[in-house]
């Protein structure tokens, strides 16, 4: 289903008076035209005449962002149709802003290509992943806005523009605000398949061991469940080639038990904790008590990326990597004394550093804490809660994910954030693609 009420897929203006709901369902808003351009040229036409007009313009992928970064009540615009691959040339792509990252991962396939990393969730557009800082794990990598060689963006007054090497530094994580993405180039690498070892294990010992799987694995992350003494652990190790045959019975199987444990099983114990908010901790202890371990080789996307129909609300900081035991420890803490239930887990992953202005792990080695809770319940303690404890920790907030920051306590964690403000006064003066969020996060 499209996050619109309906659409037009053709270039052009959409009717008036259609609302757009992101993903989780808290965010809402009522643009006053909704644009489905197809072409680069189409994009840019929809840009002019609303700056033109005195318009502000948001652009709108999957929905998949829980703040109110894409929120507009002027023109609002769907990429959905802007979705093709450009080019490739050796292991270099382009492609236009609108594709799905799921949708990119299997068409680089055919190439024998694939994306150098990938979060756990891969129903965003390329322009909302990279626009937001979307990352994945592992501490031999970036996340995926490290990948771009080459963007062109549309400015503020409709103007195509490619970016400089230096722009691109400072504007890859650009937070909609460094004009409207048209296409971006990715460096590529060559199609690899990980190994999976999926486990359950006791909280104590993932403690005393993650620092050095992360050291180890490729890739290494835990989810840990509030209320109980357990995790699911997971440690992938990249390969050049898959197995020689593969099971598809085995495969159809390991699929089947995960979308019963995951999104079936899972929904129900959340639909039944909201109901009961006193059941929450017997119903984690009921959900995590079966846990097994899992062993699987499969291409790097289909390990990456998880199907999530449970809806939630999140909130995720990236803090420097040698904090992240005191950190984790105060957050257990503060679940303890809050009377918000909480029926979700908590997420762990580590990331290596890169130098792009606003990436959440520039310039340090970064473990990414994640805090959800399910969609409909309460959260507000929760996360002002968790922010407090990230901020002791210098912790920098994921864009696309609920946080209360403002640009004067953002400024001494980016210390890049004064370039690109810069950046963003050159391509948008008349702050076309402005809203309140950006007013917030930006100043």
């Amino acid at each position: 289903m499209n996050v619109f009420d309906k659409i037009w897929h053709r270039d052009g203006i959409a009717p008036d008076g259609l609302t757009f709901t992101n993903w989780a369902g808290n965010q809402l808003s009522t643009p006053a035209e909704i644009a489905t351009p197809t072409t680069e040229a189409a994009l840019a036409q929809v840009v002019e005449r609303a700056a033109a007009t005195g318009r502000t313009v948001k652009a709108i992928g999957s929905g998949h962002s829980f703040t109110d970064i894409a929120l507009t009540n002027g023109v609002l615009v769907d990429l959905t149709g802007y979705n093709r691959i450009v080019g490739v040339d050796g292991n270099l792509v382009t492609v236009e802003s609108g594709i799905r990252l799921h949708d990119l991962a299997q068409r680089l396939a055919t190439h024998g290509l694939a994306l150098p990393n990938l979060g756990d969730i891969d129903v965003q557009s390329v322009a909302g992943a990279i626009s937001t800082g979307t990352h994945g794990t592992g501490l031999g990598f970036h996340g995926i806005a490290s990948a771009i060689v080459a963007m062109r963006v549309i400015d503020g007054h409709g103007g195509v523009v490619d970016f400089t090497a230096e722009q691109l530094r400072v504007g890859r994580v650009g937070l909609g605000a460094a004009g409207l993405i048209s296409t971006v180039t990715l460096s590529c690498v060559p199609a690899f398949w990980l190994r999976a070892n999926e486990e359950a294990m006791s909280i104590d010992r993932v403690l005393a061991e993650f620092d050095d799987w992360a050291d180890t694995f490729d890739h290494a992350e835990f989810f840990w469940m509030p209320h109980t003494s357990a995790a699911l652990t997971k440690r992938n190790t990249r390969m050049s080639t898959g197995p020689a045959t593969v099971s598809k019975t085995k495969q159809l199987r390991g699929r089947v038990t995960s979308e019963l444990t995951e999104n079936v099983a899972f929904g129900a114990m959340c639909r039944l904790g909201r109901a009961k908010p006193e059941l929450i901790p017997k119903l984690a202890n009921a959900m995590v008590s079966g846990g097994g371990s899992r062993t699987y080789t499969a291409p790097s996307w289909e390990v990456f990326a998880s199907p999530r129909r449970v809806k939630f609300v999140e909130m995720e900081y990236a803090i420097p990597r040698e904090t992240w035991k005191s950190a984790f420890s105060e957050v257990r803490e503060l679940i303890d004394v809050i009377d918000e239930p909480v029926n979700f887990p908590i997420e762990v992953r580590v990331l290596g550093s890169d130098d792009i202005a606003l990436s959440m792990a520039s310039g340090r080695d970064s473990v990414f804490i994640a805090v959800h809770n399910y969609q409909g319940m309460a959260y507000e303690r929760y996360f002002r809660g968790v922010e407090a404890i990230m901020k002791r920790y210098d912790g920098r907030p994921h864009w696309g994910k609920l946080h209360f920051r403002t640009a004067e306590d953002l400024a001494p964690v980016y210390p890049d954030l004064s370039a690109f403000q810069t950046l963003v006064q050159q391509l948008d003066p008349s702050g076309t693609f402005r809203n309140p969020y950006l007013d917030r996060v930006l100043g």
